[in-house]
């Protein structure tokens, strides 16, 4: 599917949705009558979708959403517990060290401009594993939050483990996925698994996303890759990443400057 078709022009099948419009890219999870849970073939939409927008002439900001009640409320277990030979062939681990279901959200840190996810309703078992491969989330502070996989018997297994460890402590983490219980988005921003509550998360999301359009797409890039790849480095790996990326940088920045009035 290209990055740039229209949410019309693509088959309802899918279930996901993609426009991109002055550099600003709208993700859809578009499932509304199953609360947007995932299907296999959502799943390698999802993953496929993420790919196409790396390549994405012009792209500056990418932002995440679910239509109808809920952001998504996880993976479809019956469909897939109808389809074993699907699910079996997900599970087999690429090259890259990932399978579907992790590729799914992981993809998405792969992007090389911010991922933003906008979510409200609910938020369950993967629908939070998508919402936190997102660079920034946005909430709804009525939103229901549960890291469910437990519950249903499993682990958080859609590169949930690593995402919650970077979001918050080992203790915080460990109770989340051990009891899924619900909390509310006011919650998961207190929490940090969120870093806005707000009435019109899509809104506002669509409003940072341009806020960031507007800034030096390559500084932005840069950026990302800086926090992500060095996060959990040492000082001295992380400040000489920190000047590669900026000797690439100044002489551009040094031009528009020359040229400002």
């Amino acid at each position: 599917m290209s990055a740039s078709t229209p949410p019309s022009a693509v088959p309802a099948e899918s279930r996901i949705t993609c426009h991109v419009s002055d550099g600003i890219a709208d993700v859809r999870l578009d499932r509304p009558d199953k609360l947007n849970a995932l299907s296999i073939d959502m799943l390698g939409r999802l993953r496929a979708t993420a790919r196409s927008l790396r390549h994405t002439p012009g792209l500056r900001a990418v932002v995440v959403s679910g239509t109808g009640r809920s952001f998504c409320a996880g993976l479809d277990l019956g469909a897939a517990a109808r389809n074993p030979a699907a699910v079996a062939r997900a599970f087999v681990p690429t090259p890259r060290g990932t399978n579907l279901f992790q590729e799914a959200c992981w993809a998405w840190r792969r992007v090389p401009v911010p991922v933003i996810a906008a979510v409200h309703g609910h938020v369950f078992g993967a629908g939070v594993q998508i919402a936190l491969a997102a660079d920034l989330r946005l909430t709804a502070p009525d939103a229901r939050w549960s890291v469910k996989e437990v519950e249903r018997g499993l682990v958080p297994d859609m590169s949930g483990i690593r995402a919650l460890t970077q979001l918050v402590g080992i203790e915080t983490a460990k109770r989340l996925t051990f009891t899924a219980e619900e909390f509310t988005g006011a919650d998961a921003v207190r929490l940090g698994l969120a870093g806005t509550a707000t009435d019109a998360p899509l809104d506002e999301a669509f409003a940072l996303a341009g806020r960031i359009a507007e800034r030096r797409p390559e500084a932005v890039a840069a950026a990302k890759r800086l926090f992500d790849r060095q996060w959990s480095t040492g000082d001295r790996r992380t400040f000489a990443a920190e000047r590669r990326a900026q000797l690439k940088l100044l002489p551009g920045a040094l031009r528009t400057l020359q040229r400002k009035p």
